[in-house]
């Protein structure tokens, strides 16, 4: 319900089918949105900024696009998201597979017919958890290679009762709980726990970890006790809490090992976790092996499979579930020039700095929405998006009202928010992990 726009206008009109929709249902909740705001009459579709570079003569950037065309603008907006370009890791002899091999964000539209297939995927974040619990159910074979365990919540799907929504609508809970996420500071209709789980008893901590995972999604994650994310006495209790309910759901005592490990593989909660409904039980399936690359890694892949120091594993199908080059990515992918003509990947080689994650000094009128050092990894997307396009908007109204020409944060801002960021991260278990 909250992960939509907060605009009566769209969801008035609108009913979702269930919990965590589809991607179908995703895809016509975006194209009734356009029919209520015409978004596609400003998109040039197809086309793809190569480049851009800012003139200070004029005060304008110059921007290349994939068609050939240039462009001027006085405002250069980066709305990218922190996921705009995938990553697949350099494994020798990709190029020489002759069956499929694919990364999840270039899934082919109509899908892919895996049924008695042999399939690899390699990686267990996010997509990985989606490929592996969809279809071992239907291939011949499946081999998961993982790194890092997925320490993954149960997703609790439910449908959604038509009649029942419309009367949350009616009776004002829509308006309350959509008009109220700018409040929290998760952007979602819950938010961390005023308490500490020191403070309670065990009991008491045992009993709101019970609520919370049986309420499921990020409510176990971002509802929790504010100390679990400080104090790492805490988080062990939330780890062990989670590796016991994992556990029960899984036969095999070395796959138990694997997938919730004795010793966590890092502190619980600090690195992105996905929602899951049957993952776990894949595991449990016959026809579904696991490797730890840790133990035994990938050495190359061949003409017809993956090869390890224990020998070579045929395959018809690999799936690359190896993520993006999160946040940076996004910009460091583009010939993206400013003020002194250098590279915005080379402006950063030595750490990201940005005022507020919306601007980046020595690139004038460029701001930036949902990037690097902003809400985006931390909080509700929809909600991050519209406070920030009503910052980009406002910004830019005020330019223009008062004759500015160009703006760009000082260094000494830039300089505030990076200790900003830092000291907050710092006081948290959140550097423990390997985490974009």
């Amino acid at each position: 319900m909250v992960y939509q726009f907060s605009d009566p206008e769209l969801w008035k009109d609108w009913t979702w089918s269930e919990r965590f929709p589809a991607w179908d249902e995703l895809r016509r909740y975006y194209e009734y949105v356009d029919s209520k705001w015409n978004v596609s009459r400003d998109i040039e579709f197809n086309t793809a900024v190569t480049g851009a570079v800012f003139d200070e003569g004029t005060n304008h950037w110059h921007i290349d696009l994939s068609t050939g065309q240039k462009v001027k603008a006085r405002w250069l907006v980066s709305a990218m998201g922190f996921a705009a370009k995938h990553y697949v890791p350099n494994i020798k002899g990709l190029d020489s597979f002759k069956g499929l091999a694919l990364h999840t964000s270039q899934w082919p539209q109509a899908g892919v017919d895996l049924a008695d297939k042999r399939v690899a995927v390699i990686g267990t974040g996010a997509s990985g958890v989606q490929v592996i619990q969809e279809h071992a159910p239907v291939v011949k074979h499946l081999t998961v290679y993982q790194r890092t365990p997925n320490l993954a919540l149960p997703m609790q799907q439910t449908k959604l009762n038509k009649h029942g929504e419309e009367l949350r609508k009616v009776n004002g809970e829509y308006a309350n709980i959509l008009g109220g996420l700018r409040q929290l500071s998760t952007g979602y209709e819950f938010t961390i726990l005023e308490r500490n789980a020191a403070d309670v008893t065990p009991d008491e901590r045992r009993r709101v970890m019970e609520s919370l995972w049986s309420a499921g999604g990020h409510r176990v994650q971002l509802a929790n006790f504010q100390d679990v994310y400080t104090n790492q006495e805490m988080n062990d209790f939330a780890y062990e809490f989670w590796a016991e309910k994992v556990r029960s759901r899984i036969v095999d005592p070395a796959r138990k090992e694997l997938l919730a490990p004795t010793i966590p593989p890092h502190p619980w909660g600090v690195k992105r976790p996905s929602l899951e409904q049957k993952y776990f039980e894949c595991y449990n399936q016959a026809n579904v092996d696991l490797i730890d690359v840790n133990k035994t890694p990938i050495l190359e892949i061949t003409e017809n499979g993956i090869k390890t120091a224990e020998g070579e594993t045929k395959f018809d199908v690999i799936v690359l579930a190896t993520g993006f080059d999160n946040m940076t990515g996004s910009f460091t992918q583009l010939d993206l020039r400013g003020t002194d003509g250098r590279l915005i990947k080379d402006h950063w080689r030595e750490g990201v700095h940005t005022y507020l994650g919306m601007g980046v000094r020595g690139f004038p009128n460029m701001l930036v929405i949902y990037g690097p050092q902003s809400l985006a990894a931390s909080v509700n997307g929809p909600t991050a998006i519209e406070l920030q396009s009503e910052v980009v908007t406002s910004l830019i109204e005020h330019a223009e009202k008062n004759g500015v020409t160009r703006i760009e944060p000082s260094q000494a801002a830039e300089e505030w928010w990076h200790k900003e960021i830092n000291e907050a991260w710092y006081s948290t278990l959140y550097p423990k992990a390997k985490s974009w």
